[in-house]
């Protein structure tokens, strides 16, 4: 059985940022373990490895706290 099999309309529909590929990815594709999201849109997809970025700072802000 695929992983296509395993979506609903609305994984089809979700943006994942592809560490694999550096780049967004609409729907399926690559395997989770390569995948940042989901994220509403294609644009904020792109922007994961900053938004990622932006989070690991603030938790170690808070660490430091």
């Amino acid at each position: 059985m695929s992983d296509r099999e395993h979506t609903t309309p609305d994984e089809d529909r979700q943006w994942w940022y592809c560490l694999r590929h550096s780049k967004p990815e609409q729907g399926p594709g690559c395997p989770g373990k390569y995948r940042l999201g989901p994220y509403p849109d294609e644009a904020t997809a792109a922007a994961a490895l900053n938004i990622v970025a932006e989070r690991n700072e603030a938790w170690d802000e808070q660490d430091r706290e």
